[in-house]
This record gives structure tokens, sequence and C-alpha cells, in this order.
């Protein structure tokens, strides 16, 4: 397994591209966080912190796809170099100014989450023309899947040093500084500036006019929620228990789960179609947190919390090669976006549906409700099937699929890269 990530970090410009990628999101990965110490911090109360941290995140949400697709049609470099300067200046602008003066604090907060470069969508557009086989290209997602959920997992730790180390102003302007330098490392890269997306047909919906990618898309809000439902479900079985720290360990163990899930996915070569794999993950991610409802002692309840994180890097990886076949010609930037989105509006969901769900019921009402939203992903994925099946191919029942109502195997990824390709890869453009 070491050996096969090994030779993927030794292809030209791979370890470039995903340590700059990492460094150019830790803005994303903190914002929220930093935004409401900033503001705490400044006087402003805890209401306007959480509003503030919304917003960054509603408006992140916003921007992803609409960033996307203009790097489609423009390429990275023109598209996300001036936007991660728009949101570093946007994110300044509220550590210079503070919150005295309210519309300017919401405005720069609006800047700085609605130019957000989307460069986790732009590296995997990038690795097809990076790494050239298939099977590199699918390991490649597996772990980028797995330093989305590191750097997720050390990015408040980082906050919270800065903080202590020096103040919430310089944790703003630095973690907003590296983004910069790191997006900056990936945008002068020759593959970011000889990609380009494969011809596009004009079309106001973009990439949501496939059907597929909309399936997937429903089916992972309620994955986001499932994930946004243990995160505040384990803050109220910390309380529960008198201390706090446990939802500290609770969640690092989901995290740890989801990195050896996602490392061993993607060290070996799975036989069949994948979006039928990805049902079978989606089966055994909703079995995964039907458990916590139980809410057993710490012990047992970590060690299901680690179980619960099995299953996601593998499943985010999966879904990465699903938007990859399903996305049309031209939109594979905007595609992998919306993913991004998507999972995280459902992550706001959850942990907004969470509060009331456990004032009401309890904590285990809190991780039900995390265990539905897996199941209905699950649902949906099921009953997407046909959906999802393009044309010679069959669903999971040995139906053929039909003319209607199936997405087109239009491209994405595998259409929109640079340089030679191995068999079976159609090439894209080069400047």
């Amino acid at each position: 397994m070491t050996n096969g990530y090994a030779e993927l970090l030794r292809a030209k410009y791979a370890m470039r591209l995903l340590a700059g990628t990492l460094l150019g999101r830790l803005p994303n990965a903190t914002g929220p966080l930093a935004i409401a110490l900033f503001v705490k911090s400044d006087g402003g109360g805890i209401a306007l912190a959480g509003a503030l941290s919304a917003v960054y995140g509603l408006a992140t949400a916003l921007g992803q796809p609409l960033l996307g697709r203009l790097v489609d049609l423009y390429g990275q470099p023109r598209v996300m170099f001036p936007a991660v300067v728009l949101s570093a200046l946007g994110a300044g602008t509220l550590a210079v100014g503070g919150v005295g003066s309210l519309p300017l604090a919401c405005a720069a907060v609006v800047v700085a989450g609605v130019f957000t470069p989307p460069l986790e969508g732009g590296l995997r557009a990038l690795w097809p023309g990076v790494l050239k086989r298939k099977e590199r290209v699918h390991a490649a997602y597996a772990l980028d899947a797995v330093a989305q959920e590191v750097m997720f997992a050390l990015g408040p730790l980082l906050v919270t040093l800065l903080v202590a180390w020096w103040s919430e102003t310089a944790a703003l302007l630095v973690l907003n500084a590296v983004g910069v330098l790191g997006a900056l490392s990936v945008v002068v890269s020759p593959p970011s500036r000889a990609w380009r997306s494969s011809p596009r047909t004009a079309h106001w919906l973009g990439a949501l006019r496939s059907p597929g990618l909309l399936a997937l898309l429903c089916a992972f809000f309620f994955v986001g929620i499932a994930l946004g439902s243990t995160a505040l479900a384990s803050v109220a079985y910390a309380d529960d228990h008198g201390d706090k720290l446990i939802s500290t360990y609770l969640l690092s163990a989901q995290g740890g789960g989801a990195l050896v899930g996602g490392l061993v996915y993607g060290a070996r070569q799975w036989p069949g179609v994948v979006e039928r794999r990805l049902r079978l993950l989606c089966v055994l991610l909703a079995a995964g947190y039907l458990p916590l409802a139980l809410v057993p002692g710490p012990g047992a309840m970590t060690a299901l919390m680690g179980l619960s994180g099995v299953f996601l890097a593998p499943s985010l990886a999966c879904a990465f090669v699903v938007v990859d076949r399903h996305a049309p010609p031209g939109t594979v930037t905007e595609a992998f976006s919306w993913l991004v989105t998507t999972v995280g509006v459902g992550m706001s969901a959850g942990t907004a549906a969470t509060g009331p769900v456990v004032e009401r019921g309890g904590t285990g009402a809190g991780f039900g409700l995390a265990g539905a939203g897996g199941v209905v992903a699950l649902l949906v994925m099921v009953a997407a099937a046909r959906v999802m099946t393009l044309p010679g191919e069959t669903t999971s029942e040995g139906l053929a699929a039909g003319p209607e109502g199936v997405s087109t195997p239009v491209g994405g990824a595998e259409n929109d890269r640079n340089g030679a390709a191995e068999p079976g890869f159609r090439t894209g453009h080069q400047a």
C-alpha cells in the first residue's frame, strides 16, 4: 500500500499540486472558527460570531460552483489567482476593520467566502493529465479524500495555536496569507497553466443538466446531514458525560476511521461498475451511522465513531469518480465544486437540525438523525440506479440502460486534461 502511494506521489508535479491545494484550502477549513474567534475578541457577542461564520459558509457554498464554471471557461490561473487574492483581501478587511461597522464586516465576510477558489475541484480535474493511468487517478481521489479529512481535523488546532501564540487577528491574516501562497503554487505550475476544459455546449444549467450528477448530489446532501449531525451530537454526548474532551475523542476517532478506510480503499483496484460500488459503500456508510443512536459508554462510543468513519473517505473517493463519469463535457471543475458545495450545505443543515432534535429527544435522537441521513442517502442512490447507469452498462438488477433518463458518458475529467494519455483515455486540450 505504501509503495503504491509513493509511486503516485513521485509522479511529476503530484506532490506540489496536492500540497499546494491543501495549503490553499486552509482558510476554507479554518474560516468559520477563525472568524468566530476574531469576532468575539473584537467585542462581538456569540450570536454575531455565529452569524458571520454562517454567512461565510453560505457565501463559500454559493461561490464554489460559480467559480468552477468560470475555471472551465477561462482556465485555472485566470480565475483562481484573482479569486484567492480577493478572498484574502476580504478576510484582511475584516481583520483590520473589525465589527465596529457591521455592514463592512458582513461585506468582508461575503467577499472572503464567495471568492474562495475552487482548488479542490481544480485538483481533481488535473489528476488525469498528471498521473495518466486510470488506476492512479482513482488512488489519487482516495488520497485526496484522506488529505481533506486530515486538513479539516488539524485546521482548528492550528487556529487555536495561532491564537494562543499571537492573536485572533494574526490567525485570520496568517491563514489567509498561507492560502494565497498555496493557491499560487498550484496555478503557476505547468499542469495548471496547460489545462483546458474540453469543448462545452452552452447551457444555463451547466453541469447540473446531467441527471446522474443531480442524483449523486441529492444523495450526498444527506451524507452531509449525517456528518453535521454527528459533530453536534458529539458535543451533546460530551456534555451528558461531564467532560468536554470526549467530543474531541469521538470526532478524532471518526477522522481516524476515515483515514484508515481511505488509505486501504485507494491502495487496490476494485472490479465492477463504479456506480454499483458506490451504492454498496452507501450501505456500509449507513450501517456505520445507525448504531450511534445507542449512545453506549465513552469507550464503546469511541469505537462506534471510528467505525462510522471507515467508509466515509471511500464513499467520497468513489463519488469523485462518478462525478467524472457523469459531468457534461467542459464542466468538470464546476461538477466537482457542486459536490463540495452540496456536502457543505448538508453539513450546515445537519448541524442546524440537530440542536432542536437533541433538545427534544436527547443525544441518542441527535445521533439517530445522522443514521437517518445515511439511510436516506442510500435510498436515493438505489432509487436513482437507472438514471445513474450509463449506456452499455446494466443496473444492479441486470436491466439494460434505456435511452430515457440516462446520463450519457459525456466526459468529465477524462476529457478535461492536458498531455499524453494511456489507452482508454481521451485527451483534452493543451495551451
